[in-house]
């Protein structure tokens, strides 16, 4: 079965940058898309970063877009978030998630179907 598991969030101050790492166990990426997701308390979970399986496609929610960075490391069956300028309204909890099924885009979020336990990032000055 696979695993997932976050680290890398915490506590920042606004303008701060942290680096979410993502370790896979259990089952490779190296042919599934790959997303970070984020919740805030009482809201759903929303994908805000996807890439594909090839890595050749990245996508953003338009809040992150310019600041948040996907990538992949399948010799490593990691995959990062890259967070910069981070800004109160990013606080949640964030998670990182493979698609079900190879060979995908990593733009849908009906088609993730393995997921971490999430970490905290908290942006507070």
């Amino acid at each position: 079965q696979v695993q997932l598991v976050e680290s890398g969030g915490g506590l920042v101050h606004p303008g701060d940058s942290l680096r979410l790492a993502c370790a896979v166990s259990g089952g490779t990426i190296s042919r599934y898309a790959m997303g970070w997701f984020r919740q805030v308390l009482g809201k759903e979970r929303s994908l805000i970063a996807g890439i594909a399986w090839n890595g050749l496609r990245t996508t953003y929610t338009d809040s992150v877009k310019g600041r948040f960075t996907i990538s992949r490391d399948n010799a490593e069956n990691t995959v990062y978030l890259q967070m910069n300028d981070l800004k109160p309204e990013d606080t949640a909890v964030y998670y990182c998630a493979r698609e079900r099924w190879p060979n995908g885009l990593g733009t849908d979020p009906r088609f993730f179907a393995s997921w971490g336990q999430g970490t905290q990032v908290t942006v507070s000055s």
